[in-house]
């Protein structure tokens, strides 16, 4: 072998030498930026489905979870005042719920599964402040002699029903947010899950 492929046959090795150790730092480079893309096992529970225990919920009384950072309400509603709602209609600007603020199940006059209950992401449509539960209804609630109980927006005066729908001429534009949902059992909601199992 003469002087020059044997030059030849090290600079070939030194080439696959190079190649191969930088393929191996690429690789050990990428391997750490590409796990940081994925989600944080924290980002992945904040937007994972909640499951609310509601078995010692009683009639009249509300509670607040926590779904993707928001607060959610389950009120369960009296039978009065799931009659307030037929003395509101005229009274909400969205009576038929027809505006895409609730999947298509809670569509209703309840705005809810089981009308009972009501599943509300308790967030004002129009800045983002969080109403205040006024239950009390008439000359009692401080809300004036016609009210029928609901919820009212400190911030700007919004006023919403005890279905979530928004009174007309309010600064809210829509009626509050239903989340997906769906019943594990009877006494179990899942929050942030409509899917069929």
């Amino acid at each position: 072998m003469s002087v020059d492929q044997k030059m030849d046959s090290g600079r070939r090795q030194l080439l696959v030498a190079t190649s191969a150790a930088g393929g191996v730092a690429a690789v050990a480079t990428a391997v750490p930026f590409v796990a940081s893309l994925t989600p944080s096992e924290r980002a992945k529970a904040a937007g994972a489905p909640v499951e609310a225990d509601i078995s010692k919920l009683a009639p009249g009384e509300m509670m607040t979870v926590e779904w993707r950072g928001k607060p959610v309400w389950i009120l369960r509603r009296t039978p009065e005042m799931l009659a307030s709602l037929d003395k509101t209609d005229a009274a909400v600007s969205d009576p038929e719920s027809a505006k895409e603020m609730q999947p298509e199940y809670a569509k209703n006059k309840s705005r809810s599964i089981k009308p009972e209950y009501l599943v509300a992401v308790g967030i004002c449509t129009h800045l983002g402040c969080s109403p205040s539960d006024k239950f009390k209804v008439g000359a009692d609630s401080g809300m004036g002699d016609d009210w029928h109980g609901g919820f009212l927006c400190p911030c700007h005066g919004s006023k919403f029903d005890l279905s979530g729908r928004v009174y007309k001429s309010m600064p809210a534009p829509d009626n509050l947010e239903v989340p997906p949902h769906k019943y594990l059992s009877d006494t179990t909601i899942l929050i942030g899950d409509d899917s069929k199992a």
